[in-house]
């Protein structure tokens, strides 16, 4: 049985749309999941990167781009009210109960599903009053190990979420979920050096 480490942060709407189509891409496929909580703003930061949101006409298409691949699976997506906001607590708190898909797509709902207000402290609270976290979401234990699994995810090459990692392969992004599957069956392309050669470094122009 093959493993795949699910990186998410729950303020990226192409986590959210990741995380409800994996079972549907893995159908079929002998492999275990183990669903990782990261700070995306974290992963920027370490690679001199800018969220989407930051850029207004990229967040204008973001979203007009989230909203359609939504009705195209057939997935509820609703924006929060305010968007980008803080996910540290709703990081934590998954972190917190053990990241099983259950809790992952419980803490995913209370964001993309009824266009709330992710952060807004009763929901927070009943949220995770509902979750029962087996260690204080708020404690110092949780929070460094957020921060060591967002620096141990970056030291291993992701830069953004959604991201899947198996057998030591990057799969960036909610369009790289059918590769993934490729690989996951033996496609041959992953069986030569094709992997490798195309992910090479190569001369060119650096802005910085």
């Amino acid at each position: 049985m093959k493993r795949v480490v699910f990186h998410f942060d729950v303020v990226s709407p192409y986590a959210w749309l990741a995380f409800e189509r994996l079972p549907q891409v893995l159908e079929g496929c002998s492999v275990e999941v183990e669903y990782r909580p990261v700070l995306l703003a974290g992963l920027l930061q370490r690679w001199g990167n800018v969220g989407p949101a930051e850029i207004e006409p990229k967040r204008a298409w973001t979203f007009r781009h989230v909203h359609w691949l939504a009705a195209q699976h057939g997935i509820v997506l609703d924006t929060p009210a305010s968007h980008p906001f803080n996910p540290l607590s709703l990081l934590r708190l998954a972190l917190a109960c053990g990241p099983n898909r259950h809790v992952v797509e419980t803490i995913f709902r209370h964001v993309w599903v009824g266009g709330a207000e992710a952060s807004d402290a009763g929901r927070l609270a009943a949220l995770t009053a509902q979750l029962a976290p087996a260690r204080d979401p708020a404690g110092a234990e949780v929070k460094a190990e957020l921060r060591q699994l967002t620096e141990a995810a970056a030291d291993a090459g992701v830069f953004g979420v959604p991201a899947c990692v198996c057998e030591g392969r990057l799969f960036w992004g909610l369009d790289a979920l059918p590769m993934l599957r490729a690989a996951l069956q033996g496609d041959a392309w992953f069986e030569g050096p094709a992997w490798d050669a195309a992910g090479a470094p190569r001369p060119g122009v650096r802005r910085r």
